[in-house]
């Protein structure tokens, strides 16, 4: 592997790392439904100390899924979605596999003779 693939190989890792943890994905909802907001926002809808979640903020900004924004004393957080489209596309060939599993299963029980039941 190349320096340059190890390099994307390794920005690819922290953001399935950072995908992995339930609080990371409903940080990264809450800043798609709701927009950029200050950590205090994010923090009041989890039960935990502040700290926590400021771990968890600085997890999602190394894996490049969200940026940071000072505002006076305060700290905007934004969504960044370009990692995710990259985690889409890695996940394409998965989708097509199963439709052509399903579509295949679908053929066969097309084919099945129906039993007379309901």
């Amino acid at each position: 592997m190349t320096a340059a693939g190890a390099r994307e190989a390794a920005a690819e890792d922290r953001v399935f790392a950072a995908l992995a943890n339930a609080t990371r994905r409903e940080v990264l909802r809450l800043l798609r439904e709701r927009g950029p907001q200050p950590v205090q926002a994010l923090a009041d809808h989890f039960d935990m100390r502040r700290p926590s979640l400021s771990e968890h903020l600085k997890v999602l900004r190394e894996a490049g899924l969200v940026a940071e924004q000072r505002s006076g004393r305060q700290r905007i957080y934004r969504l960044r979605a370009a990692p995710l489209a990259e985690v889409q596309d890695w996940l394409h060939p998965y989708e097509r596999f199963w439709r052509d599993q399903l579509k295949g299963l679908g053929d066969l029980l097309d084919r099945l003779p129906d039993d007379g039941q309901s």
